[in-house]
């Protein structure tokens, strides 16, 4: 029924579809059509929007309204640099910070990484690297600093193709490491390890071909993924 789906939810669902592509850069975003697309009112839809726009996901254009971004490659490649500047602080932190639960997490991720690593899915390996990094994250004892570093990540994932495959294994060697400093307490070593992993890391991110823009008929729909429940 509609209006029992919180802003909060059609956020969600609205930027995993910008995020996977299902939305392309330069979709016009109709509020009436998103509404009819998630099965709620407008209301949820236009400040889900307005969240996004924040985000960076969402642009405004003249005459056409709400639009899906179309960052520039240096907005692309900048996101990169600002990654490599927070994410070596977020572990320094969780060096400081974590609980028991956390180091019992990223130590059951880190060896299934490893066990994956070997055997498993390029997208087994996607993924228990976003729940590594998102772990670490939340370690760091701070929610503003947890909320940059889980945008930051969504808007890297909409940017790049990532190639993990061919260092998978060194990855999670690192990811090992930068763990076992965190686990110690060592601050700093958790810092340049994390720093060193970033470096090493952005070869296999390949920028996404933009999409052109399409100037769609208000009366359209929007290109949207399957219908969700």
């Amino acid at each position: 029924m509609r209006g029992h789906i919180s802003a909060h939810a059609v956020c969600t669902a609205i930027r995993e579809d910008i995020v996977s592509g299902a939305l392309a850069p330069g979709s016009r975003l109709i509020e009436e059509i998103l509404a009819a697309r998630y099965g709620v009112s407008r209301v949820p839809v236009r400040e889900a929007l307005r969240t996004l726009q924040s985000e960076g996901f969402v642009t405004t254009r003249h005459h056409a309204g709400a639009c899906v971004a179309a960052p520039t490659e240096q907005e692309a490649a900048d996101l990169l640099a600002i990654r490599a500047l927070l994410e070596p602080l977020g572990a320094a932190r969780a060096a400081v910070r974590r609980t028991p639960a956390h180091l019992k997490v990223l130590r059951g991720l880190v060896r299934l990484g490893r066990a994956r690593a070997r055997h498993g899915s390029p997208a087994d390996l996607r993924q228990l690297d976003g729940w590594f990094h998102e772990t670490l994250a939340q370690a760091a004892g701070s929610p503003s600093l947890t909320s940059l570093l889980t945008q930051l990540r969504r808007k890297i994932e909409w940017m790049y193709a990532v190639d993990l495959p061919a260092r998978s294994g060194e990855s999670w060697d690192e990811h090992g490491a930068v763990l076992e400093a965190v686990a110690r307490g060592d601050a700093e070593r958790a810092r340049a390890l994390m720093a060193a992993h970033i470096e090493r890391s952005l070869p296999v991110y390949r920028l996404r071909r933009p999409a052109t823009a399409e100037v769609r008929d208000p009366k359209q729909p929007v290109n949207t993924a399957r219908a969700r429940s």
